[in-house]
């Protein structure tokens, strides 16, 4: 082996070792990154989820409407002013028939058809342009037991008939039991005795004669046809 043979080798290499990796300047390739296919699949349903989100809200906003609410207690035949209603945005069942919030000021001097507690949705049989009584009309409450009525409940409007109904001693005539037809105003629950309160306005004519018989308690409350 000559000199210059030997002080081209590195001390230990071996001859036939390949040559040295040059270390320069130019940039190393980047290694490939390795997918992941479950987080490409996270972030599409992470989408999903809020454009799912995004169309309940738009949902359930532009299902609800604004109607109006009763904000201070009217009673029956009261005048109802403005400052006993307040514009809500719910979402309502369309059969209660609410009166919309753009009707508020057209209510004003309007009168309440029935009692209204604070809170409550102001619908549109629960108001009128009518005295409760009206003119030549008399109001007779008749408390009844649930035997002396229907179970059907009962609704402001109804059309009914008090008959009067045989003495303490049962006895049945042959002539006709006296009625009075009358229409239903208000139906109210006493808890303590378990009886009803049932408000009819009748004619003026016959609200004495209607009294003295409810008196007796011996009366029965008829419910007639509502179709008309």
């Amino acid at each position: 082996m000559s000199q210059n043979t030997a002080q081209g080798l590195s001390v230990g290499a071996r001859p036939d070792s390949p040559p040295m990796p040059h270390l320069n300047n130019s940039p190393r390739p980047r290694p490939k990154r390795r997918r992941r296919p479950w987080l490409f699949a996270l972030c599409a349903a992470l989408v999903a989820a809020g454009a799912l989100g995004s169309a309940f809200a738009f949902t359930s906003v532009t299902d609800t409407q604004a109607v109006l609410v009763v904000i201070r207690d009217i009673n029956r035949g009261e005048t109802i002013e403005a400052g006993d209603l307040s514009v809500v945005r719910i979402g309502v069942d369309p059969t209660l028939n609410p009166v919309p919030g753009s009707q508020m000021a057209k209510l004003e001097g309007s009168r309440a058809a029935a009692d209204l507690w604070a809170g409550t949705l102001l619908t549109e049989a629960a108001v009128t342009d009518q005295l409760v009584p009206g003119q030549g009309e008399s109001l007779v409450g008749i408390s009844l037991t649930p035997a002396q009525m229907p179970s059907e409940p009962l609704r402001a409007g109804d059309t009914v008939r008090i008959v009067t109904t045989p003495g303490d001693q049962g006895e049945v005539t042959n002539e006709d039991p006296v009625t009075v037809e009358a229409i239903v105003v208000g139906v109210s629950l006493v808890p303590e005795t378990g009886e009803t309160v049932v408000d009819v306005s009748v004619p003026e004519g016959d609200a004495a004669d209607l009294a003295a018989r409810a008196a007796t308690r011996r009366v029965a409350l008829v419910l007639d046809a509502r179709e008309r």
